[in-house]
């Protein structure tokens, strides 16, 4: 349950980007919840393999390539989501900052003891 609250937050956060950022583009609000759900599967399956495999290169370039690979993965989220879109390097690196900013105050305030 837990994990549905998250990712219909991180769904509006998603659907309410595009006032920030302008070279990104939602449909709709359960198109949102879509581009969460995809990017929560690749963070969590691909995102990894790709950073052992670029491992010698991020090294290279003192971490700088990881943002690439992080831009990668908001890409790889427009290609297998419709009705989602997005352009440039900047602002899908700060979309993805934006969105794990959010799941981590979201997964840490979902953590706390009540009182």
């Amino acid at each position: 349950m837990n994990y549905l609250i998250r990712l219909f937050l991180v769904g509006v956060v998603v659907y309410l980007s595009p006032r920030i950022f302008s070279e990104i583009h939602v449909d709709s609000l359960f198109t949102a919840v879509v581009v969460a759900f995809v990017m929560s599967l690749l963070n969590t399956f691909v995102k990894p393999v790709l950073l052992i495999l670029s491992l010698p290169i991020t090294i290279l370039t003192l971490g700088i390539f990881y943002f690439v690979i992080t831009v990668g993965i908001v890409y790889l989220c427009d290609n297998l989501v419709s009705g989602f879109a997005v352009q440039g390097f900047l602002q899908p690196l700060l979309f993805s900052f934006v969105l794990s900013i959010v799941n981590s105050w979201v997964a840490s305030y979902q953590n706390e003891e009540p009182r």
